[in-house]
């Protein structure tokens, strides 16, 4: 499995948000480019950067900064927040970035992703699909930075995209994520029993090795953790335990 340090940035910073809210935000850099080369020195491939500025708006206000980042390590970086046009995806690509993360877009107008999936190749696309577990424990799908629910169900979304050959999802709870309450686990359990086929990268909640180790041997090919690296409950010794061969 493979563990993927998270980046956030907000206002040209470095932080992490409790469960999705923008108003109860932890600051813990105001040089995001030091965490993008804290994290390249661990026993990583990839790193994950969301531009929370670009998810609200749609404007990806801190592109210089991921640029830098970019610039600054080896690491296979995918970009989400705010990508929702065609030429933002084009620029992206050709500018070292491995893969673009899709948000909103893929809720709203799934035929148009769709046609990204075909003309850039599904290895060059992740879909972020940020989920609410409803009081029937369906999960429904927000948009927009988690700020707007959708009406559309996780499982809805993800049979048309894998009938259109969608390889990477990246699926949030959004109640756990930055909330250090432990991965969602029966969530990805039962996306993958649905989608066997996917490339699923779990992401919010995780805290320690314990939350990795469940997330792997319940068949995750990769995780995401950002707070738990930043805070140090995760070591760089403990990642190295992991094969990033996912």
């Amino acid at each position: 499995m493979k563990i993927i340090p998270a980046i956030d940035l907000k206002d040209g910073k470095c932080v992490r948000l409790f469960k999705g809210d923008f108003d109860r935000v932890t600051e813990y850099s105001s040089d995001p480019t030091v965490i993008g080369r804290r994290f390249s020195q661990l026993k990583v491939a990839d790193l994950h950067i969301v531009d929370l500025d670009g998810a609200r708006s749609g404007t990806q206000d801190n592109a210089q900064i991921v640029a830098e980042i970019a610039s600054q390590t080896d690491l296979s970086i995918q970009l989400g927040g705010g990508i929702r046009e065609r030429a933002d995806i084009e620029r992206w690509l050709s500018h070292g970035v491995r893969r673009c993360v899709i948000g909103s877009v893929a809720i709203s107008e799934p035929d148009i992703v769709i046609g990204w999936l075909n003309e850039f190749g599904a290895d060059r696309i992740i879909l972020a699909l940020d989920v609410k577990i409803d009081d029937q424990g369906t999960p429904q799908l927000t948009t927009h930075g988690w700020t707007r629910n959708s009406g559309v169900s996780l499982w809805d979304c993800l049979g048309a995209f894998a009938a259109a050959g969608a390889q990477h999802v990246l699926c949030t709870d959004v109640a756990r994520d930055g909330a250090m309450s432990g991965p969602n686990v029966e969530l990805y359990e039962e996306t993958l029993r649905r989608f066997p086929r996917l490339l699923l990268q779990a992401s919010g909640g995780v805290r320690n090795l314990a939350d990795l180790e469940q997330l792997r041997d319940s068949g995750l090919p990769a995780a995401i953790t950002g707070r738990a690296l930043l805070d140090g409950e995760i070591s760089e010794d403990e990642v190295a335990t992991f094969r990033q061969n996912a």
